[in-house]
């Protein structure tokens, strides 16, 4: 280690060993309001570019009662002069906290605390994140994730931090950092790793392979494989008791469910189900597991503790997916054979209604107040009333909306993963449609989606939605993380509608110097006037301003800046060299030849900056109007 480095590794240590930032206390309308904002790992000040936990408690301040069921609109922002706590709260608080409301693209703040991104698991080996804007309908391209080999499941942990993606061809599962957005791992699992589940505790994630599961110790520093355990042959699916003792994980060809001790990491016993079991899913009130088998149309309640199953219930060959509306009670169980969705009663163990849906039905999702039923041989998404459901042999009544133009459930490379998700903070959920190519945003009551997010001309498969908005924890109780950004003064803003809460605390970030010595060495890099959207065939000129990051002087005169430009997920790489064309402005000419994702990065060899360590940009190109993207029709 130079003796640079050692220098500002120390003054970091230093700079971290303050004390903790002190929860701030406001009294507003009679409601009382603690801010804390603390470093998840390390302790210490609060310091540049760091993951921090916002926990903000709201009570009764007569009765010190929390104020449960709140929705808190939070937001982080450069302070322009910070005022004493309990001073009337200052006009431009107000006018800060309006902008944001209103969703202004001249009033971004800096760091966002209601936001939510939009996951696609891609036909190939990418996953899209995509940032919703203002709304729906509206949305923006974040980022690429590129993994080793195409998606086939996904689980998000507890607090959201970490996507584990299962890679059948790779035979690995990706560790995805959601701050970076980067893969920061692989854990080696064995032959194709298909399935994924988090057990409810979060402690292992568990990857079904050819021959079992292997469980991964999903809270270390770096995700590692725990324990390898063959189950029994054939495709496997998996489902967990609430409280995290027992994994259950179905065989397919071998007719069994594995039940899993979790606490030994071992097999504790096999129980016969009925002839390929194809999904299972656990009951919260019945306390035990249901599982649909194709093969003889079987429904096998079995549990953690019982040596043999403890119900049978009797259908007819087909069966398909299996899950529990809110509540635990009922089971909506998919038949693609007869076009039909079968409810299940748990406290009677009998099939008490069946639904008759569209061709083809593949899978069945819920919202507070819905059952989605999802088709491949149809567009329409239907939609079942929970509150119409569970009177024996009474017509279920169903309503649809158009999920597309093409069936939302008819995939080229099948996943278990979900196609229909809830959106956060609405009556509404998200659709993934992978023959037109977007992610379709649909609010309950309405005849048609609202709007849609784009996929950039990519297959979204599956659906994930990774929420940073405050969220309540417990009672009165709203938490999120977030990263913070440079230095300096900020003001949390803090909004309730009712009751009526506006309030500004001041927050001060303190410089990393391992990061500022880093940031010295660096250049400015900023794009100029190049658009997001680019059009197939046409040229455009890519201009980027090149400073110096402390004196801010455009740096002239360099004749090593070279662009790499590339077609996601890495063809079509072209590099070229920039030309300038005015002081510290530097340019090329671009034509994409295909529509795509394209990424942009700048290298600067003299300047020590390689690709690796650039700013990059995304475009996102698309045919001229009117024509065809790769002779496939547009959504």
């Amino acid at each position: 280690m130079n003796r640079a480095l050692a220098f500002a590794l120390a003054l970091a240590s230093v700079a971290g060993a303050g004390a903790s930032p002190i929860p701030q206390k406001s009294v507003e309308n009679g409601v009382a309001v603690e801010l804390s904002v603390q470093p998840i790992s390390g302790g210490g000040s609060l310091t540049e570019s760091q993951d921090v936990r916002v926990t903000l408690k709201i009570t009764d301040q007569l009765t010190g009662k929390p104020l449960a069921g709140l929705y808190p609109g939070g937001w982080m922002d450069r302070a322009a002069v910070h005022k004493k706590l309990g001073e009337e709260v200052p006009a431009d608080c107000k006018k800060k906290i309006e902008s944001f409301l209103g969703g202004s693209m001249l009033s971004r703040p800096e760091v966002d605390l209601n936001v939510y991104y939009v996951l696609a698991l891609n036909e190939d080996a990418t996953i899209s994140v995509v940032d919703p804007l203002f709304g729906y309908g509206n949305s923006r391209l974040l980022t690429m994730v590129f993994l080793s080999s195409p998606g086939e499941d996904w689980a998000l942990s507890a607090d959201g931090r970490r996507l584990f993606v299962s890679m059948p061809e790779a035979g690995r599962v990706a560790v995805v950092d959601t701050s970076t957005w980067k893969v920061t791992s692989e854990v080696e699992t064995g032959a194709h790793p298909r399935r994924l589940g988090l057990q409810p505790d979060g402690q292992y994630v568990w990857a079904a392979t050819d021959g079992g599961v292997v469980a991964i110790a999903a809270r270390d520093p770096q995700p590692k494989k725990a324990a390898s355990l063959p189950t029994g042959a054939g495709g496997h699916d998996l489902a967990f008791s609430e409280d995290s003792r027992f994994a259950f994980v179905t065989n397919e060809t071998d007719g069994t469910v594995a039940v899993i001790d979790v606490a030994k990491l071992a097999v504790a016993r096999k129980l016969p189900v009925g002839a390929k079991p194809v999904s299972i899913a656990w009951s919260s009130q019945a306390q035990a597991a249901y599982v649909a088998s194709a093969g003889d149309g079987s429904i096998t309640a079995v549990d953690g503790t019982s040596a043999k199953p403890r119900a049978r219930i009797a259908s007819t060959p087909g069966l398909g997916q299996i899950r529990f509306a809110p509540g635990g009670r009922l089971a909506f169980v998919v038949h693609p054979t007869a076009n039909a969705v079968h409810i299940l009663d748990v406290a009677s163990n009998r099939l008490i209604q069946t639904a008759d849906v569209d061709k083809d039905p593949d899978q069945v999702a819920f919202s507070d107040e819905l059952a989605y039923v999802r088709h491949r041989g149809s567009e329409a998404i239907l939609m079942i009333p929970l509150k119409t459901v569970g009177e024996p042999g009474r017509p279920v009544s169903v309503v649809d909306f158009p999920g597309g133009q093409h069936p939302a459930g008819r995939n080229a490379h099948p996943t278990p993963a979900a196609g229909i998700v809830q959106a956060p903070g609405a009556a509404a959920v998200l659709v993934a449609n992978p023959e037109d190519q977007v992610i379709y945003f649909y609010k309950e009551g309405m005849a048609a989606p609202m709007g849609h997010f784009k996929n950039y001309g990519k297959q979204p498969r599956a659906a994930l939605v990774v929420d940073r908005s405050l969220r309540e924890t417990a009672p009165g109780v709203y938490e999120t993380t977030a990263k913070l950004g440079d230095p300096g003064d900020y003001d949390v803003a803090l909004f309730v509608d009712s009751p009526k809460l506006v309030r500004c605390f001041p927050v001060s970030v303190a410089e990393d110097p391992v990061l500022a010595a880093a940031r010295r060495l660096k250049l400015g890099i900023e794009p100029v006037g190049v658009p997001s959207t680019v059009t197939v065939g046409r040229d455009v000129a890519l201009r980027f301003k090149i400073t110096d990051p402390v004196s801010g002087a455009p740096r002239a005169g360099l004749q090593d800046v070279r662009v790499l430009t590339f077609l996601a997920p890495g063809m079509r790489q072209q590099r070229q060299w920039a030309a300038e064309t005015a002081p510290g402005t530097y340019e090329i000419h671009f034509t994409p030849a295909e529509s795509g994702v394209y990424y942009v990065f700048l290298e600067v060899a003299s300047a020590g900056l390689p690709y690796q360590k650039s700013p990059f940009l995304v475009l996102s190109a698309e045919a001229p109007q009117g024509q065809a993207s790769n002779g496939d029709s547009k959504p």
